[in-house]
């Protein structure tokens, strides 16, 4: 699988676009059919603490799936986010092995 970082206004430190890019090489595990995954990463100008959203836009056969989460980090953002994808693979996995 291809994952693509994008991150406009700032430059991503290199260590984060190895940690996301780890994390949802996991991913395969749950679903082999996965195309790509582009990731967004955003910094929000407010005076909040859980500014960084990252969006995470993952292209499987038939559909793409959209995640964009808040956190503090991009990290625990990151970690929400292939936690909400992990669980709507494994969902439509399932419905695939009804079908068939």
């Amino acid at each position: 699988m291809k994952v693509n970082v994008q991150a406009p206004n700032f430059a991503a430190d290199q260590k984060l676009i190895h940690f996301i890019d780890r994390k949802l090489s996991k991913l395969e595990q749950f679903y082999d059919r996965i195309v790509f995954a582009d990731v967004f990463l955003k910094v929000q100008k407010t005076s909040e603490k859980e500014n960084k959203i990252v969006e995470v836009l993952l292209s499987v056969p038939g559909d793409d799936l959209i995640v964009k989460k808040e956190a503090r980090t991009f990290e625990e953002a990151t970690d929400v986010c292939t936690r909400v994808l992990e669980r709507l693979l494994k969902k439509r996995k399932q419905k695939q092995r009804a079908f068939s």
